[in-house]
Order: structure tokens, then sequence, then C-alpha cells
């Protein structure tokens, strides 16, 4: 043989006799030769180790009978082996996480390569070369188990902040309730049920869903709470709700009939029992000196039980559900009292002559806050009629009792006065941030002039920032009455300019709509095609009665209205 230069360097290892077995021989990696059968015809020291059988015992045997075996240490059907696969077809093939059998009975996890082995082309057998995968394996599981730990915590976290953020989107128990349970089935749970206590000391199961929103015919339900039946405390329920206690049910036992049970371990047994529960978490809503009510999860999968993760997950849930809940309630309160405060103000409407007047107040829908808008009607010293609408900026209880400042304010200062209705709105403006806690307002202060009966009569009007008067006439025709706009109240005067006024004749048989913004603007929408579709509905209303009309007007609103409505109408009589 020569080198690189052409010289003689003697003869080369590989080409004396048995060289190659002493290769395989000394070969740290385990070496099983097979030949077309698939049975086995030498083995390499490094293969009886790793196998725990002598080359001697497994010679003649068929290999993947004797050594192959699923992960469980049954016999892999043949069509299912790689390597017999690889031996019919003369090719090559490598694998990872197979199992042999070793000789003292253990499972060995390895990782193997076979090549045939072939002469004149054709193949005489296999090598097969195979490693100990035990520990790659391990770590493999490690590191799966390590991954889905991760992922359930960040898909915990991301229900938790989700939960937070959809609840603080809404100011009503119910909705907020339906939201939780919507986005707790089927992320967390397969069930989810929430029971709230009652000022009767009952404890009334609000919502229970379900696989595709079903209820179990638990929804509704109330019973008698374990504080008032003096029994039940010891339920996951009763302990829930007395003792703040969070309970984790990680293989719920099979239960008694209901009717062995006081009413409130009742009403969670039965539950359990009729979704098919093999485990439970029951945790309180809010914190131990403030709980409203308990929440409850359920899996009917007994593979997938639920851990102590899952209850330090779902105990949050609870915390941050219970602080809504009562938030809501107290919203609940407060939206009470603002809409009684709000009607109690609204005086009745005067009667004037034959004018007529009609007037509608609607508060905001569910889930919105109280704003404050009003209307108000009264016969001025001078026998004018005094109108007025008006909207507080703010939705709260602050903008309903600024409302019924500016209304007390307002009917004072113009009760007297028979100059142009924008020299009261300049007072009013001037007083305003003295005697009032109010920020800012629209309003229109319109007088309607003539005899009541026989007329003829006049409209005069201001208006601070407010939607413009909408005026229906008998023969089809309609138009807002733009003229008289200034400055919103609060913002302050300009110069030394009074307020501008401006007046338009009433015909017989028109009809006069003041309104607030709620109804022409909406979400989604702009003010002219809220406008637009006030005059074009209303123009179809204006022969019918103006009870009746102001009831359509307020029943043609759109979806998605956040803003309560004052609808203030008057008609002249016809000629």
């Amino acid at each position: 043989m020569r080198d690189a230069v052409g010289d003689d360097v003697g003869p080369w290892p590989a080409d004396e006799p048995g060289f190659w077995r002493q290769v395989v021989e000394r070969l740290g990696t385990a070496v099983l030769v097979l030949d077309t059968a698939g049975r086995v015809i030498a083995a390499n020291p490094a293969a009886e180790r790793l196998l725990g059988r002598t080359a001697a015992a497994m010679r003649g045997a068929d290999a993947h009978d004797l050594l192959h075996r699923d992960a469980d240490g049954n016999k892999v059907p043949r069509d299912r082996c790689p390597l017999l696969h690889a031996l019919a077809e003369g090719q090559g093939a490598r694998g990872e996480g197979g199992t042999y059998l070793r000789g003292d009975g253990r499972l060995l996890a390895v990782s193997w390569s076979a090549s045939p082995l072939t002469e004149d082309g054709s193949v005489q057998g296999m090598a097969l070369l195979f490693t100990d995968a035990t520990g790659d394996r391990r770590v493999h599981r490690e590191r799966t188990a390590r991954t889905r730990a991760l992922e359930d915590l960040n898909e915990r976290l991301s229900l938790v902040a989700e939960i937070t953020d959809v609840l603080g989107q809404t100011l009503e128990t119910d909705e907020a309730l339906a939201r939780l349970v919507r986005l707790l089935v089927p992320r967390l749970a397969d069930w989810a049920a929430v029971d709230l206590r009652t000022g009767s000391g009952e404890v009334h199961r609000v919502t229970v869903t379900g696989p595709e929103g079903r209820d179990a015919g638990f929804q509704g339900r109330s019973v008698l709470g374990a504080e008032g039946a003096g029994e039940g405390e010891d339920s996951p329920l009763g302990r829930a709700l007395t003792g703040g206690e969070s309970v984790l049910q990680d293989r719920v036992a099979a239960v008694t009939p209901a009717a062995a049970h006081p009413p409130l371990v009742a009403l969670h047994s039965g539950f359990l029992a009729a979704v098919g529960a093999r485990s439970a978490i029951t945790v309180p809503l809010g914190a131990r000196d403030r709980i409203t009510g308990a929440l409850t999860v359920v899996r009917t999968d007994p593979a997938h039980p639920f851990d102590e993760d899952d209850l330090a997950a779902v105990s949050d849930v609870g915390r941050r559900v219970g602080v809504v809940i009562d938030n809501t309630r107290r919203y609940g309160r407060q939206r009470a009292v603002a809409e009684a405060m709000q009607r109690n103000l609204l005086a009745p409407l005067p009667q004037h002559g034959h004018l007529r007047l009609a007037a509608r107040y609607q508060p905001a829908p569910a889930g919105s806050q109280v704003g404050g808008d009003w209307y108000d009607a009264f016969i001025l010293k001078d026998g004018a009629l005094a109108l007025v609408i008006g909207d507080v900026v703010g939705h709260d209880l602050t903008a309903a009792a600024g409302m019924a400042q500016l209304h007390g304010i307002l009917r004072s200062l113009a009760w007297d006065h028979t100059g142009p209705p924008g020299a009261v709105v300049d007072r009013l403006d001037a007083a305003m941030p003295v005697i009032t806690t109010v920020p800012l307002a629209t309003l229109i202060l319109a007088r309607v002039e003539g005899d009541p009966d026989t007329g003829p009569w006049t409209l005069r009007w201001t208006s601070a920032g407010h939607p413009p008067p909408l005026l229906l006439s008998p023969d089809g025709t309609a138009c807002f009455l733009e003229a008289g706009q200034g400055l919103l109240l609060g913002t302050g005067s300009v110069g030394d300019a009074d307020r501008p006024d401006a007046t338009h004749p009433l015909k017989p048989g028109s009809t006069l709509l003041l309104y607030t913004d709620g109804l022409v603007e909406t979400p989604g929408s702009d003010l002219d095609t809220g406008l637009d579709r006030l005059l074009r509905h209303a123009l179809t209303l204006v022969h019918e009665p103006l009870d009746r009309l102001c009831g359509k007007v307020l029943a043609h609103l759109p979806p998605g209205s956040t803003d309560d409505v004052a609808l203030l109408a008057l008609r002249v009589p016809p000629p």
C-alpha cells in the first residue's frame, strides 16, 4: 500500500485475519448480528453485558421474540417491528425509545441502528447496534413533566387574568357570574356552579353550567343555609360558606340518597352525583370577613382529577369574584337610590289650556350606570309654559344629586323672569360653581308663549350645548331647531356676550320633542345617524296620541344603548 506520495507503507491491519472480529469484541457499543430470518448469529461482549444474556444463550434465537417488548413488557406484534421491516427490505433503519427484555426480566430502553450485511449485492443479514437510553428517557420524561407543569401554570394564570378582565367589564351580578362559568367550562372544569347567600339566610344556586351549557336541573334552587339550619357546616359547601375554607375533593366518594342529608349537604352532594363528578373543588367567593357565596367546579374524568395547584387557582378566582359581586351589589343599591331620586324629582306635568304634554324617563339598561338626565315643565308667573330638558355630566349618584340641584335652582330663577330664556341660563351658569357640585351640564330652557287655549303660540328657547329640539308638523314635515345654541353649563362665560336665544312659531297640530342624548347616541354610531333615525321614525308617529308617540319613540331605541333617556313632548291643539 502506498502513502500520499506513493511510498510503500507495509500491510494495512484491516487486511489481517480476525481484525474486524477483534474490533467488534472490543467495541463499547452493543452489537448483534442477525441472519435474514432475524435469528441471532453473533453478539459482542457489550451486548451480553447490556442484555444480561450470554452470546451462547442468544445464538439461534429469534431476536424479535426474545428481546422486543412494549413499555409495559408485552410482546410487540411482528408487523409492528421496524427492525423486521428493515430486514425484509434489506435497508438500514434506526429508532429511539424501543424496549428490550433483559435476561433478568428488567426492561431496557434502547436507541438502535441497523445496517444490512451484503455480499455480491445480496443481503446476508443485519448488524444491529444499540445503546442504553434509559437515562435519556428519564430525562425526557422529566423535561416533559416540567414543560407540562409550566404550560398548566401558564394556562391557570392566563385564565385568572382573563376572568379578572372580563368580570371588570360589567356591574351586573348575574352577567358577571354568567361570564365566569363560561370561562371556567370547559377550560378548567366540566361543570361549574355558583351559590349565593341571600338576605333571608338562604343559599340560592344562581347558575350552573356544564357541557354545551347544560344545567342538570340544579339552577335556581334555594335551600336554608348552614347557619340558619344549624347543619351542613361540615360539607364542602358549608365549609366554604361559613368558614371561608377552600375544599379539594380529589376523589369524590359515593354519596347516600339526598333525602338522608340536611338541605345544604343535599344540594351539594346531589349535584356531584347528578353530573358524575370524580373530583371537585369548592371555594368561597370573597374574603373570610365578607363571603357572598361559593363556587364549585367539577371534573368527570377519573384520569385527570383536580390537584393542589388547581385548588390554589380556583381559590384565587373565588377571591376575585367575591370582590366583583360585592361591588355589583353596592352598585345596585346606589343605582336604585339614584333612580328613585330621579323619578321623585320628575314632577307631574301641568295642565295648561289645550296644550298637551307627555314625558318619559328610561333608566340605562342593566349593566350601565345611572345618569343625570331630567325633564321639567311648569307654568311661569306671567302665564307662559316653561319646558326644560337637561343632562348632568357623569354616571353615578353624584350626577343624580347634581341634577336635583340644577332642577331646584332653575325653577327658582325662571319662575318670575319674563325676559328671554338665555338670561335665566346665564344666571344659572354663573351660580352653578358656587352653589352646586355639578362640573358640566347640557340644557334647553324654553318658553311657550301665547294664549293656552287659543294661541297663537311661539316657542322661545336657548340651548346650552344640548341636542336640538325636533318639531313635527301635521303635514308630514319635520325639522330640527338648530338655532339658539350656546356653550355647555360650566365652561365659563365668553367675554360679555349674552347667551343666544331663538324663536319659532308653533303651528296648530304640531308636536315638539325635547330629549337627551341617550335617545340619539349609541356606541358604534355617529350623532347625525342617530338624529336622522329619530326624525324618520318620529314622522311615522306624528298622528299618534302623544303618550303612545313617546312610548314608541323609546321602544325604537337601537340595541347597545348604554345611557338613560329623558323625553318631553308638547302638542299644540289642531285648528
